[in-house]
């Protein structure tokens, strides 16, 4: 078990998944959502969380105000645990979703998305789902990409941003910003 660290549902306790998922810690979630809410990110967001697992990313940005979230994974352990999360704690205005997040269809756009996928992705699969899930994101859709601190940053496809990373212990975050303008991406 973990639980929602801050906002209208705080405290409350989320089942995590028997197997196969790595929820994001307590100290790492408080960490991030404060950054994203000095930025304005999370406040009526419409919030995608890929590669859900227990659905913690998503809860906790509905639980510091975000309009809805959509949780995608292919697991049935973790659809399972999704869908008892939502139903024990009375989520509003969320929709679980059993789809490969590479795969993953929607009539709904997102203004804020987290790929929190195994450590062990590899990098081009990482990639096919950021190129995949561009026709749902909106304009300036902020992207967090967590990983392991050991893995080197990936090469990011032309339509998103590198706006800053973090790392926090052995986690380590990217925040990318989507544009439909062709560019350029640092490495």
């Amino acid at each position: 078990m973990i639980r929602i660290v801050s906002g209208t549902f705080g405290g409350r306790r989320l089942e995590v998944p028997a197997a196969g998922t790595r929820p994001t810690s307590e100290r790492v979630r408080e960490a991030l959502f404060s950054r994203l809410e000095s930025w304005g990110e999370v406040r009526g967001a419409r919030v995608l969380d890929l590669f859900a697992g227990s659905g913690a990313l998503g809860f906790e940005a509905l639980s510091r105000g975000a309009a809805s979230a959509t949780l995608v994974d292919n697991s049935t352990g973790a659809l399972k645990v999704l869908r008892s999360n939502v139903s024990k704690n009375g989520f509003p205005n969320v929709r679980v979703v059993r789809a490969d997040a590479a795969k993953f269809e929607s009539i709904h756009s997102f203004s804020l998305a987290f790929l929190d996928p195994p450590y062990d992705i590899d990098m081009g699969l990482l990639r096919n789902v950021l190129e995949h899930i561009e026709k749902f994101l909106e304009e300036d859709a902020l992207v967090v990409v967590e990983l392991s601190a050991r893995t080197p940053e990936p090469q990011w496809p032309s339509s998103y941003q590198r706006e800053s990373s973090k790392k926090w212990g052995e986690t380590m975050v990217w925040f990318l910003t989507f544009s439909r303008q062709t560019g350029s991406v640092e490495a």
